[in-house]
């Protein structure tokens, strides 16, 4: 009898092992696929304290021996505690604020009614018709040239994502514009990559200057630094600087965000570096809601210890973030007179970009942005116009 009893005990462990190995296979895959991977060894851990409670318990291990029950529930406690750290981790991380991808752009879509474009005081002297120019760009740009689109492109629905008016981050405009799905786009110049990729398509990137915007660098608005030098800059991006004390502020360990690859604003960091080597960007272990790629050049979140940089329009206008503060550099202020006067040491032009030099409605389109018309629309919308400073 005892024999068959134990027979059934090691039955019902094999039972109740596949049923709670094949819930917890559904459990991890399922936060696998979320991209929760964070989870996971704090799920497998309950569910094997779980199964190994179980088993011992129908083996009668814990029958009457109460220093076993507590040595087997202690060491329980500390697995479960530990494989709780990264989920804390997580969700502590999570609770911080990311300045990125804050912008409804639908509230700049052309011709919709309420939306936040800027208008001509009168009517355009420009109006396009078939075919229409395609026009794709950064997204910190796409509240110009939507305004634009709406002074001399036919009234009709322009959907951000697929029209004539497009709007995606900078290397994606650059890929619809060497691919041929875009005519014309409005961006900060290119990265060497792009300019190679435009070459190997058998055509030269060019580039037209239509207005002028500051390269800024922001902190947490607790940060007590104010203002940076630009050899500060370089030394915190080259990674010899790495301590706030360095330059002034507390003593808390720099985390300086970057930005992805042949972004515009990664572009600019490039540049404004020159010879001076950029040190790795900071990464996420973890898959991204954009596409579900590991290790990816993570979003600036505003720990009170992070520096992060973008262009002042979209700081300011279209973010609007009152929990982060712009950096003066070399104590000059990113502002519109700063940028026309060229006093704010990193300012620089944005352009529309075309794939050779652009003909028929491209070039008439081009014209019209850089005569009295167009420049003043730029003005209006925000920016510093490239015959602002004439």
């Amino acid at each position: 009898m005892e024999k068959k009893s134990y027979w059934g005990q090691i039955g019902m462990a094999i039972f109740v092992l596949l049923g709670a190995s094949f819930f917890t296979f559904v459990i991890v895959f399922t936060f696998l696929l979320a991209g929760n991977i964070h989870y996971i060894p704090l799920i497998i851990a309950i569910a094997s304290i779980l199964y190994i409670g179980f088993v011992l318990q129908i083996f009668d291990v814990f029958y009457q021996k109460k220093k076993r029950v507590k040595v087997f529930w202690g060491l329980a406690g500390i697995i479960i505690a530990i494989t709780c750290i990264q989920p804390i981790y997580k969700w502590l991380d999570s609770r911080v604020p990311t300045v990125d991808a804050e912008v409804n752009i639908y509230q700049y879509e052309p011709f919709v009614e309420g939306n936040q474009l800027v208008e001509l005081e009168q009517t355009a002297s420009l109006k396009l018709e078939e075919p229409l120019p395609v026009i794709d760009g950064a997204t910190a740009l796409y509240p110009l040239y939507a305004a634009i689109a709406q002074e001399v492109y036919p009234e009709k629905n322009y959907n951000p994502y697929k029209s004539e008016v497009m709007v995606n981050q900078t290397h994606e405009a650059y890929t619809n514009l060497i691919l041929g799905r875009a005519d014309l786009i409005f961006a900060a110049g290119p990265s060497e990559n792009q300019i190679r990729r435009a070459e190997d398509k058998g055509f030269e990137l060019v580039l037209t200057p239509i207005g002028k915007e500051a390269f800024v660098f922001f902190v947490n608005s607790k940060n007590n630094i104010d203002g940076l030098s630009l050899e500060q800059i370089k030394g915190i991006y080259s990674g010899e600087i790495t301590n706030w004390s360095e330059v002034g502020g507390d003593n808390d360990e720099i985390r300086a965000f970057q930005r992805p690859q042949d972004s515009g604003s990664q572009t600019a960091l490039q540049r404004l570096m020159g010879d001076t080597p950029l040190m790795e960007a900071p990464t996420e272990d973890i898959a991204t809601g954009m596409g579900g790629i590991i290790n990816e050049v993570s979003q600036y979140k505003n720990y009170k210890n992070a520096i992060g940089y973008t262009f002042r329009y979209y700081s300011n206008e279209m973010v609007r973030n009152k929990e982060i503060k712009l950096l003066k550099v070399n104590g000059v202020a990113p502002t519109k007179e700063t940028i026309r006067s060229n006093a704010y040491p990193i300012a620089s032009e944005f352009y529309i970009v075309t794939a050779g030099e652009p003909i028929g409605n491209v070039k008439t389109l081009i014209d019209w942005i850089l005569s009295e018309e167009g420049q003043s629309l730029i003005e209006k919308a925000g920016y510093v116009s490239i015959t602002s400073g004439e």
